[in-house]
Order: C-alpha cells, then sequence, then structure tokens
C-alpha cells in the first residue's frame, strides 16, 4: 500500500497531481522512467510518467489527467487514503546529454513528462530551452517550475489567453531558424504535437527524442499492448522506451492504436459516475 501525501487538483481539476510515499521507487528513479499502478484489488493497471521524485523524502509525483474510469477513482483519492500497487520505476531513463544547447518541447500533461528529464538535464550543464504549452491558460501545468529549470523558457496558448498565442511547433521553428546551437530536442505530450514537433526538426536535421504514450498493460513486455512501430521494427515501449528516436516513430500507427479503447473509456467514465 502506499500512501498519498499530498493532492492538489491542477488546471480546470481535470489534472490531479498526487505525491507519493514510495521510498524505494523514489530511490532508484531516473529521468524518463514511470510506474504502473493499480488503485485497488480489482482495478486495471495504469501506467504514468514520473514527473518528480524526491530520494532523501522517499516520495514520487505523478500527475494524470481525468480520461476513464481508472483516473477518475484516482481523482476521488484524497491525502491520507492510499494505492494498492505502485510498481516501478520502470522504462529506460532518459539519455542525459551534457554540455549541449537542447530544446524541450512539452504540451499538455506532455509537460509533466518533460519536467524530471529536464532537471536531470539541468544537472549535466546544458542550456536548455523550455517551449510549453496548453489549449487554454487553465490548462497549463508546471509553468514556475520549468521557469526555474530552464535558461529560457516560452509559453504558448492555443487560443492567445496566456503567453505566446499558436503553437509550441511554431515556438520551436523560430528557435531553429534563428539559432544554429540547437543539438537535441525532446518532447511529450499529445501524439499530433509529437508529430509535428518531428517534421519540423526533421528540415533542420535535428535530433529529435519523443517520450511515446501508447496503450500499456502490464509494463514488463509481456502483453505487447504497448508496441510501437520504430524505423520498421516493433518495439514495446515499456521495455525498449518509452524514448525513441522520433524521427523513426510511425505516429500514424501510434495514433490508431491510441484510438482502439476511446469509446470504451468515455463508457467506463460514463457509468462510473452515475
Amino acid at each position: 500500500m502506499y500512501e498519498i501525501l499530498h493532492k492538489e487538483e491542477m488546471a480546470k481539476r481535470t489534472i490531479v497531481k498526487f505525491v507519493i510515499d514510495a521510498p524505494q521507487i523514489a530511490k532508484k528513479t531516473q529521468p524518463g522512467q514511470f510506474v504502473v499502478l493499480r488503485v485497488n484489488e480489482t482495478g486495471e493497471r495504469v501506467p504514468l510518467t514520473i514527473a518528480d521524485n524526491d530520494p532523501f523524502a522517499g516520495t514520487i509525483t505523478i500527475i494524470f489527467q481525468i480520461i476513464g474510469k481508472t483516473t477518475a477513482l484516482l481523482r476521488s483519492l484524497n491525502t491520507g487514503d492510499f494505492i494498492k500497487d505502485v510498481v516501478g520505476p520502470l522504462g529506460h531513463p532518459t539519455e542525459m546529454f551534457a554540455n549541449k544547447t537542447i530544446a524541450i518541447v512539452g504540451g499538455g500533461t506532455g509537460v509533466a513528462v518533460v519536467h524530471n528529464m529536464t532537471k536531470g538535464l539541468r544537472a549535466n550543464n546544458n542550456f536548455l530551452i523550455g517551449i510549453i504549452g496548453a489549449r487554454t491558460k487553465d490548462l497549463l501545468i508546471l509553468e514556475d517550475e520549468m521557469k526555474s529549470l530552464c535558461d529560457e523558457l516560452v509559453v504558448t496558448t492555443d487560443d492567445g489567453s496566456y503567453g505566446t498565442p499558436g503553437f509550441v511547433t511554431q515556438v520551436l521553428e523560430k528557435y531553429l531558424q534563428e539559432r544554429d546551437d540547437i543539438e537535441v530536442v525532446f518532447t511529450a505530450g499529445p501524439v499530433i504535437m509529437m508529430e509535428i514537433v518531428t517534421k519540423v526538426t526533421a528540415k533542420y536535421n535535428v535530433k529529435t527524442i519523443a517520450s511515446l504514450n501508447p496503450i500499456m498493460v502490464d509494463g514488463t513486455g509481456m502483453c505487447g499492448a504497448c508496441r510501437v512501430t520504430v524505423g520498421g521494427e516493433t518495439k514495446f515501449c515499456c521495455v525498449d522506451g518509452p524514448d525513441f528516436d522520433a524521427h523513426q516513430v510511425d505516429f500514424t500507427q501510434l495514433k490508431l492504436r491510441l484510438q482502439a479503447y476511446l469509446k470504451q473509456e468515455k463508457d467506463s467514465l460514463l457509468f462510473s459516475i452515475r
């Protein structure tokens, strides 16, 4: 059992942050890794990125959006409640480059994914350009945290309600046009955003790493649910990723696979709140 030490509802209460007591996981976690959790005995297994970890306090931080029944059930828990199972850290850690100029592009809840990556890259003497965005100001998360880690931070909103109007991909392209020292781009967020990021960086021949978010069940490579095609080969996101060379990812296939259970997720959420 894993105790919730802190709960915070973010972004119109559609995104929730938990700080969880998990000393063994916190001690071993590296940037880019994730956990698989189960709320109760009958709950499904859900993968969530570790947005932050504190090995000294023995805590990990997860941030999730309310999408289906399980995330709605998670949201119903409060400080002092317990999560049945938290397994991790899983997946390969993010490659920690050093002494480079790096752009980090996060959209929506993908900002939570890039946050821990940014912490690691900050410690390696990189010059970090953060570009984060959301549809509206009310849906933006972790701005202050990213600002404290990045040498430069640009915030965008699709509707122009805050920061720079437009998309993160437009800001990224402007940076790539004006600077020739950006050697690596990291990206996490909606698949369509990561796909466009990849198309932009391909024009400038810049190495790009995407943290993928396919459907996942067991998190150990046994079920095959999280398979993605990278460079024409089948990879399992849980054991081969979640970070991949974005220029090699088949984003069309990934988008189709992510749509497989959308109706069931919506139906389960509606049933759970009736």
